[in-house]
């Protein structure tokens, strides 16, 4: 071989390794090149919706590609998120997440198809909803102790409604009952708007549901509120004392949204996908939406993957025993 033809090979051999590591500088600057799609395993308008839209609306923005919010309700959730769980992990399909979809849901659904600890690829945190003690305007209690006395003395005269098995407003007032030692009748309804038209009514005499689905009628005065399960007060509900503040202990529960993608997401769309998520946390006009229906921004720490995943398997472990009593026992 000559000197000439050596020179010739080694000189196409640099060439080709400098194509290949473009080719993967352009792979990944790529990404994404299409719409993404967030599935959100609930209907239009519900508090895991608006958070899914708000964040989307940034993320889109971050990306460079609309994220498209799709809504793909039934089963507590399970549907869309099983749906969503099955997609190729490209980044193209991501899902909004809660602490029903990947708390509360082994509990609660046999057969369920996805292990909320290892089926996803988690992207981070996005926001809190506190939980809040709601009842009929005209309950005969002054305070939350009041309010307790009333419940555990009541047993099966006292009704409680929730959104359907599954619910946010299912798996929060079963925990409240079984910490208070309450057995009320729960009045199943098929979404939250239903129940909480027959709070207003006084057709039933409490539920415990997330903020953004009652601050309104709090603020209005046809629901009255004992209540916040937080360690510090709300700024959307300043007047209302956290659990712990009206006597209560031991019950602080946030309905929490995230973001997942399936397992298998490559690195560099995950970290993509990470980075648009905390840029829109970041934004202060995002923080405002989130903030002003009464929900929390996750700090830093407790954001990313690693904390989102912790967050998962703990959720598992508390709502699990829980539920599961609460299903043998028939609620």
């Amino acid at each position: 071989m000559t000197r000439t033809l050596t020179r010739r090979l080694a000189g196409l051999a640099i060439a080709a390794a400098g194509l290949g590591i473009a080719a993967t500088g352009a792979r990944a600057d790529a990404y994404p090149q299409r719409p993404i799609t967030m599935v959100v395993p609930f209907a239009a308008g519900g508090p895991t919706d608006v958070v899914a839209r708000i964040v989307a609306d940034h993320m889109s923005r971050t990306l460079g590609q609309q994220v498209v919010i799709e809504n793909v309700t039934g089963a507590g959730g399970t549907t869309g998120i099983t749906r969503a769980a099955q997609a190729t992990p490209d980044g193209y399909t991501i899902m909004m997440g809660h602490m029903g979809t990947h708390g509360a849901a082994p509990a609660l659904f046999k057969g369920l198809k996805y292990d909320p600890a290892t089926s996803f690829d988690p992207i981070g945190m996005a926001a809190g909803t506190p939980i809040v003690i709601v009842a009929k305007k005209d309950f005969a209690a002054a305070d939350l102790k009041g309010f307790l006395a009333a419940v555990k003395a009541g047993g099966a005269s006292i009704n409680q409604a929730h959104a359907g098995v599954g619910s946010v407003s299912h798996s929060t007032g079963v925990l409240f009952d079984s910490i208070v030692g309450a057995k009320p009748t729960l009045v199943v309804y098929r979404g939250t708007g239903p129940a909480l038209n027959d709070l207003m009514a006084g057709q039933v005499d409490f539920m415990t549901d997330q903020i953004v689905n009652v601050a309104p009628q709090i603020t209005g005065g046809t629901i009255r509120a004992y209540a916040i399960a937080t360690p510090e007060r709300s700024p959307a509900l300043p007047n209302v004392p956290t659990t712990k503040e009206a006597g209560l202990e031991g019950y602080e529960v946030s309905a929490w949204n995230a973001v997942f993608a399936p397992k298998g997401l490559p690195k560099d769309v995950s970290a993509a996908l990470v980075n648009a998520l905390g840029k829109a946390l970041e934004d202060e006009s995002t923080r405002k939406r989130i903030l002003d229906l009464g929900g929390t921004v996750p700090p830093v720490a407790e954001r990313g993957p690693a904390a989102l995943q912790k967050l998962v398997e703990s959720e598992v472990a508390r709502w699990t025993p829980v539920l599961r009593a609460a299903v043998e026992s028939g609620q």
